[in-house]
């Protein structure tokens, strides 16, 4: 992964990886090709077993990465920003390790004493290399599903049941295996209201190469019937149909507007709640979030909005001409969204629309007041998008406004003074010599009037400065190594 690995004082450990390292150098150069079939299945399985049991030996290493933490270990104050910048891998997969960890590792008392595996048989059986992670996950769905009225001794022993099964089992007749002890465990379906809260969830995926998102969501009791009052009247056909000149909303669809809706009961159910949830938008009731008023925030230049309102123009009077288009603006969220929706969307209600110049010029705002204005954040969220901490994904509306100045050290609160940072980042930023510290990136500088992060001296003895360039994926592709570390 390093072409230069740190130094390891323990000598044990080095001489351990050292070899680890050799044998796969080794294995890398030998021939396969003098094999026999049956020897080439051999290889695989020898490989399987060492492939299976590195991740057992790496969850012991995060657990105690947790447990013994450090502030000034390194330059980000969690394990997780820690495990995805170290191991190049995402957030996800690094919150996903954690808790992995958390089933998986030994741990330490605060006695000093160290503790089992809270699912012991399944962490011996992955630390010998016998299961894989898809094992893994089967048994720990398995027993995050069973409900709260089967005991501790009885997960217990679910737990090695299952664990004992798996290593002799594939993944997919390892479920059928557990799905049949879930029936066992609670035959009559009994789960309590604790259950349910355990299991309900919203997750939005990420958008595709079509910008559109898969959503999966749990529901419980009182959602699903709020969402069955909705679409009862939302999602009937002819009402709310987006291909209509004036959608039917309030009354019941005539019979012609009923037959010329051809969505199916999947697609007019998501029209329904969209159409929910601009009403509330538009409403104003849900007050505000970080000093604005809680709506979809875009930001796009003057040049992209004149094309596509000169598209829109065309559009109305040549039916032959396609939609309105061009570059998709970016959300408040960090989501992208069609030209062509953005002019939709501004004919429902007052969102707000920051619009940068030809250059991508700030606009400046200045105030004596510590606190920025609610047009000074529009500006935030139109020229840094999201957080601007070296790597962070967070959007903007997740973030805080920050001097890039400190504030008590003669800051000023400008538009082009201010950047935006999330929470967790936000703790980072100081003037102390273990503290982060913004700064903007000076004329001449590619990127000038961005936001550059300069890292403490124990994290980057040169402190180079690092620019955020997660929300403006097209950096990736062009960095100024001269000036800037890509982040």
């Amino acid at each position: 992964m390093h072409s230069t690995p740190a130094p390891i004082a323990d000598p044990a450990m080095d001489a351990a990886l050292s070899m680890l390292e050799a044998g796969l150098a080794q294995l890398r150069s030998a021939r396969t090709d003098v094999l026999s079939n049956p020897e080439r299945l051999a290889v695989l399985q020898r490989i399987e077993t060492v492939v299976r049991a590195l991740p057992g030996i790496g969850l012991q290493v995060v657990a105690q990465l947790h447990e013994q933490w450090g502030s000034t270990d390194f330059g980000t104050n969690n394990l997780i920003d820690t495990l995805a910048d170290g191991l190049r891998i995402s957030p996800v997969e690094a919150r996903a390790r954690w808790r992995a960890a958390d089933d998986l590792a030994y741990h330490t008392a605060h006695t000093g004493q160290l503790l089992e595996p809270p699912l012991p048989a399944t962490a011996a059986a992955q630390r010998e290399g016998v299961i894989g992670g898809a094992h893994v996950k089967v048994i720990r769905e398995a027993l995050h599903h069973l409900p709260a009225t089967v005991d501790a001794g009885t997960t217990a022993q679910a737990e090695a049941e299952l664990a004992r099964h798996a290593r002799t089992l594939r993944p997919d007749q390892l479920r059928k295996a557990a799905d049949r002890l879930e029936a066992l465990l609670n035959p009559d379906g009994n789960f309590s209201d604790l259950d349910r809260a355990r299991r309900r969830s919203l997750r939005v995926g990420r958008q595709g190469p079509d910008l559109m998102s898969v959503c999966t969501l749990v529901a419980d009791p009182e959602l699903r019937a709020y969402l069955e009052a909705i679409l009862a009247k939302g999602a009937k056909p002819g009402v709310g149909n987006p291909e209509d000149a004036t959608p039917c909303l309030d009354d019941d669809p005539d019979a012609e507007v009923v037959q010329r809706d051809r969505r199916t009961p999947e697609q007019r159910q998501h029209d329904a709640l969209k159409a929910v949830l601009r009403d509330t938008l538009a409403s104003g009731r849900l007050g505000q979030h970080r000093g604005l008023p809680v709506t979809v925030i875009v930001s796009t230049t003057l040049t992209e909005l004149e094309a596509a309102g000169r598209e829109a123009v065309t559009e109305s009077t040549d039916a032959d001409a396609p939609l309105a288009s061009g570059i998709p603006v970016v959300t408040g969220g960090g989501s992208l969204l069609p030209m062509r929706d953005l002019l939709r969307l501004a004919a429902h209600a007052r969102h707000y629309l920051a619009v940068f110049d030809n250059d991508g010029l700030p606009i400046y705002l200045g105030r004596s007041k510590r606190l920025g204005t609610a047009n000074q954040r529009i500006v935030l969220h139109a020229r840094d998008i999201g957080c601007t901490f070296p790597g962070c994904g967070k959007p903007g509306y997740l973030c805080q406004a920050h001097h890039r100045t400190e504030w008590f050290t003669g800051g000023r609160t400008d538009a082009d003074q201010l950047t935006l940072v999330c929470e967790t980042h936000h703790k980072l930023a100081g003037v102390t010599e273990t503290d982060w510290s913004a700064a903007v990136a000076p004329p001449g500088h590619r990127r000038a009037g961005r936001t550059q992060w300069i890292p403490p001296g124990h994290y980057d003895r040169h402190r180079r400065p690092r620019m955020n360039h997660f929300h403006h994926p097209g950096e990736y592709l062009t960095p100024d190594t001269a000036t800037d570390t890509p982040t």
